[in-house]
């Protein structure tokens, strides 16, 4: 970084002398030919290096097509300035038509720029008709050798009006994650967590998993020890389900008990989900798993890890009525029917 910066402050400086010594040629010519017209230094420029009075007479002779070109510029400009601003004012109606407007906007802009310069070239004499004519004749010829760039624009209209996704929106491209920022006529640019910005070319988009449609699942894995009933278990997380959606304003479905999913050394695992927006998605994660530690950690249960206890087994035990296993059975069952279309495949 710092020879980065050390390179930038030489060449600055290179800049700064190289436009002083212009400066000063200028400055020079003009004051020779105007204090000693007829003077030998006063001659030797004019011929070598530049003569004051053939500029200006030069520019008297265009100042018609110099104010034409003017004009041109101003009402092109105002034009596309016009044009960018309505585009910008409808890009807050909605999604899909903020990212049809992003396309437009980039579409406007080159054709300003290239309206400007043939506009130009009117004003200053040259047939337009004969180089529209060359040019369409160039772009057949560009556009063969310019097929990737072809393939761009090509891709990015169908982006747009296959409505794959929108501006705003998250996906998946090409297996990187991230918030779509712009749709441009060449390529797409994604924001992802980290702040860092992918630009993908439309025509090298591949897998695209849209993420904003529909709801998104928060998925946590909950652990409890064997000496923990399972019932007992389902019974608290019925008794505060209703709560924990309270404390998580970001869930929009749920959470649903999944039942018992793995069975590892010291613990039983099971898995409890919900519904909510792809950008809230893993802080509802970290949230039910902090739900969860407070849940378990009022009603006396701690999560066990390897140890060795040198000592005789506690003779006291949680235990479970009857009634208790009933009603948690009837959780379980319950959550299995509202939670059927919750599939391990989208997990």
């Amino acid at each position: 970084m710092e020879g980065n910066e050390r390179k930038k402050k030489v060449w600055f400086i290179v800049e700064i002398i190289v436009l002083s010594l212009f400066l000063a040629l200028f400055i020079a010519c003009l004051v020779i030919q105007l204090s000693a017209p007829d003077g030998a230094l006063s001659r030797w420029m004019k011929e070598n290096v530049w003569d004051i009075k053939k500029t200006v007479i030069s520019l008297k002779s265009h100042v018609p097509t110099l104010i034409n070109s003017l004009i041109y510029i101003i009402l092109v400009y105002a034009v596309c300035k016009v044009l960018r601003l309505i585009f910008s004012a409808k890009m807050q109606k909605s999604p899909r038509s903020k990212t049809i407007c992003s396309l437009l906007d980039g579409f406007v802009k080159y054709a300003c720029a290239i309206a400007i310069i043939i506009l130009i070239l009117k004003a200053c004499g040259v047939n337009t008709t004969a180089l529209v004519a060359s040019i369409g004749v160039l772009t057949l010829v560009v556009g063969l050798g310019a097929q990737p760039l072809i393939a761009d624009i090509i891709a990015g209209i169908f982006i747009i009006f296959e409505d794959e996704y929108h501006v705003g929106e998250i996906v998946t491209i090409n297996d990187f994650r991230g918030t779509v920022m712009e749709i441009g006529i060449r390529s797409t640019k994604l924001l992802d967590a980290a702040g860092n910005i992918k630009i993908i070319n439309n025509s090298a988009i591949g897998d695209v998993i849209n993420l904003s449609r529909e709801l998104s699942l928060a998925i946590v894995d909950c652990d409890f020890p064997y000496d923990v009933p399972i019932e007992f278990v389902e019974n608290i997380l019925q008794e505060n389900f209703e709560k924990i959606a309270e404390n998580i304003p970001q869930i929009k479905e749920g959470p649903y008990y999944k039942g018992v999913c793995m069975y590892k050394d010291s613990n039983v695992t099971i898995k409890i989900v919900a519904k909510c927006l792809e950008e809230d998605r893993f802080q509802v994660e970290r949230d039910l798993n902090r739900e969860y530690r407070r849940i378990i950690t009022e009603n006396g249960i701690d999560i066990a890890y390897p140890q060795v206890v040198v000592n005789y087994p506690s003779e006291k035990a949680i235990k479970v009525t009857k009634k208790e296993k009933q009603a948690a059975k009837a959780f379980s069952e319950e959550q299995g029917k509202i939670s059927k279309n919750i599939e391990e495949q989208q997990l």
